[in-house]
């Protein structure tokens, strides 16, 4: 291990923490436990009956890393300090295993379904609380009120010194316009004056529950191959839309999308459309260009795609992560990865330090 990386401060911006129902309901009034419970209830009846088509649910350890998964870093964050420390990493982007967003809304909860939002957003703010600068949370917002989002936003930057806030990359899943529509300007300009960076991470698409019930395989090994793909069309709302160029200051990462896969098609798809048959309005500079500026990707172990992805976008849109604690992450031997990726993919040291310490120390203002 060199000197420079023994004393840098890693960032990992994707981890993940299991925010139980009991530290939930506890930021929740006593009424509203029945209300939580009874959604989980029917989301899972759902996920059931017509995600599943009644076949049984996946077991853990196939989402997780056994070791990992059972340390208190997983649930607690005393825990996820310790842990953090013992994996020689300085700060963490922490997602829920459960989005709070995908159970709260007002089909599942009626009309109690803002405040449990605050409540679940509340739970995730004292966790971080913690150690406010080492602990990221990544705020929930919900699409299908604009008004209580772009409130949400205003109390979270306020109130919980939020960074960060993770949407949904399927909006259209709800039943929803897609991130170019103009009911979300007020949002977009909110986010964007409270210097929020927009997480989009790996999520799993309506129509990929279809190849669940049709995979054969004994862990579902085909579904599970696939949730990165539909992030293509994520990318491409945000970029050829004009969105984000609309929105200069605004930045988005895509978390977990796999890198291999990035430069072919932003180098063979979209950058030649520019120049060919296609018109995309309010779009002026390469689509490469623009996830150079306002974008940026997350990786694990990926030593090849990473030197694909370095060689075509550069070192400031790259993003190292732990992943913990899902069956890739690198804990608690991220020091030691760390140099065996980067030699591998032979990264210069400073573009290297770039991509795991100093890009998000920028994006998320740790100094």
């Amino acid at each position: 291990m060199s000197e420079t990386l023994a004393t840098e401060r890693l960032v990992s911006v994707d981890s993940h923490v299991h925010f139980s129902d009991e530290w939930v309901k506890e930021r929740l009034r006593k009424e509203l436990h029945q209300i939580w419970d009874a959604a989980n209830a029917k989301a899972e009846k759902y996920g059931a009956e017509v995600l599943r088509g009644g076949q049984p649910q996946l077991h853990l350890e196939d989402f997780v890393d056994p070791e990992a998964a059972k340390d208190p870093g997983h649930f607690n964050p005393e825990g996820k300090i310790k842990a953090m420390d013992r994996d020689g990493v300085y700060a963490e982007v922490i997602f829920p295993e459960l989005a709070g967003a995908k159970i709260v809304s007002p089909d599942m909860m009626g009309s109690d379904w803002k405040e449990v939002f605050m409540g679940y957003n509340n739970a995730m703010g004292d966790f971080a609380a913690h150690d406010p600068v080492r602990l990221m949370t990544a705020y929930q917002l919900p699409l299908y009120d604009i008004e209580f989002a772009v409130k949400e936003v205003e109390r979270l930057a306020r109130d919980k010194k939020a960074r960060c806030v993770q949407l949904t990359p399927f909006p259209s899943d709800m039943g929803l316009p897609d991130f170019y529509d103009k009911r979300y300007e007020r949002l977009w300009h909110t986010i964007e004056d409270a210097n929020l960076t927009i997480l989009n991470h790996l999520d799993l698409r309506a129509s990929l529950w279809d190849v669940f019930r049709r995979d054969p395989t004994p862990q579902k090994g085909i579904f599970t191959a696939l949730p990165w793909a539909p992030l293509a069309e994520t990318i491409c709302m945000w970029i050829l839309t004009g969105t984000l160029e609309k929105y200069p200051k605004m930045k988005v990462l895509f978390v977990e999308p796999g890198l291999g896969w990035l430069p072919w098609f932003f180098q063979s798809l979209l950058d030649p459309r520019m120049h060919a048959h296609y018109e995309f309005p309010g779009v002026k500079r390469p689509p490469s260009e623009t996830f150079r500026q306002q974008c940026g990707a997350t990786f694990m172990y990926e030593p090849q795609g990473l030197k694909q992805c370095y060689d075509y976008f550069g070192p400031d849109c790259l993003y190292w992560s732990t992943d913990f604690p899902h069956p890739a992450t690198c804990w608690p031997n991220s020091r030691k990865q760390v140099v065996s990726q980067f030699a591998e993919a032979n990264i210069p040291e400073a573009d290297r330090k770039k991509i795991t310490s100093l890009n998000a120390l920028k994006t998320f203002g740790l100094g």
